[in-house]
């Protein structure tokens, strides 16, 4: 009998371990597996570049439009060089980028602020939500620029209209998200806090709250985009500084090279903003995808 049980031990423990090993090479085959995928798709977004600028080369190179209209890689980059240097109409780019950043990030500040906590209890109790979600569905739709004539009456050309144009951009995405993060909670786990007396306090910052972190920080890259569009209309529209500006006045003297230069930075920084906010997502909200 003795002999009968060990060698079932012995048995159990070879299955255990062929469990586990194979458990970690399907571990180290996926993770192999990732790491070709992303390198892949790192391939595929070089290689994307390397045609559209491959392509604008070519463009230019073979002269099939004006250099007025189409301006060279190689002018794009001595603009660029030059009003690095030596500004654009006498203000750094830094002033430029500057202003825009500096009405972006209060706007943006206020925004998550205000649209955080109305856009959570909104979703979590009901009457809240009869009185705020008229609202926002109603001026959400609105083209920022069809109201901002209204804020310039109100508020001045300064940066007061500017940023209560780019609060209101930036509040509905956040607070939408908001809404729908609280709804879609498994109710089984506010109702088990309750069955084990957790108070509505509790339950809203134990359970709401880091549940709904996801999809709140996609609310915030969702109002940064918004908010980023938004501002470069409005310096279009009434300002003396800014990167909007500088486009549209460098339109108006058909400076192709100098608008081109405008855009890229915009671009640019838009992908710093929005690799920033991934990166604090990161490590704030490090469950999401692992649980």
């Amino acid at each position: 009998m003795d002999s009968k049980k060990e060698l079932d031990i012995f048995k159990k423990s070879i299955k255990f371990y062929k469990l586990s090993f194979n458990k970690r090479n399907n571990q180290n085959n996926n993770s192999e597996k990732k790491i070709k995928k992303n390198k892949t798709e790192r391939l595929l977004t070089i290689g994307t570049w390397i045609i559209i600028l491959g392509t604008w080369y070519i463009i230019t190179e073979l002269k099939l439009f004006s250099t007025t209209l189409v301006p060279s890689p190689y002018k794009v980059l001595t603009t660029f060089i030059t009003i690095l240097k030596e500004g654009y109409n006498n203000v750094s780019l830094w002033m430029h980028l500057g202003a825009s950043f500096q009405r972006l990030f209060i706007a943006l500040v206020l925004a998550i602020v205000t649209a955080i906590p109305i856009g959570l209890l909104s979703g979590y109790f009901s009457k809240i939500k009869a009185i705020v979600d008229s609202v926002v569905e109603f001026y959400r739709p609105l083209p920022p620029l069809a109201y901002y004539t209204l804020l310039i009456l109100w508020f001045g050309i300064d940066n007061k209209s500017k940023v209560t144009l780019l609060f209101l951009a930036g509040f509905a995405p956040i607070y939408l998200a908001c809404v729908s993060a609280v709804r879609k909670i498994n109710k089984d786990y506010i109702l088990s806090a309750k069955s084990l007396g957790a108070s509505q306090k509790s339950i809203f910052f134990k359970i709401v709250l880091p549940a709904c972190l996801p999809e709140i920080f996609t609310g915030i890259r969702t109002a940064v985009g918004v908010s980023y569009t938004t501002l470069v209309s409005a310096e279009m529209v009434a300002a003396t500084s800014g990167i909007g500006w500088m486009v549209l006045d460098a339109s108006n003297f058909l400076k192709s090279n100098v608008i081109v230069v405008g855009i890229l930075v915009m671009g640019f920084t838009g992908i710093l903003i929005d690799y920033g906010l991934r990166y604090l997502e990161k490590k704030i909200v490090f469950w999401k995808g692992h649980v």
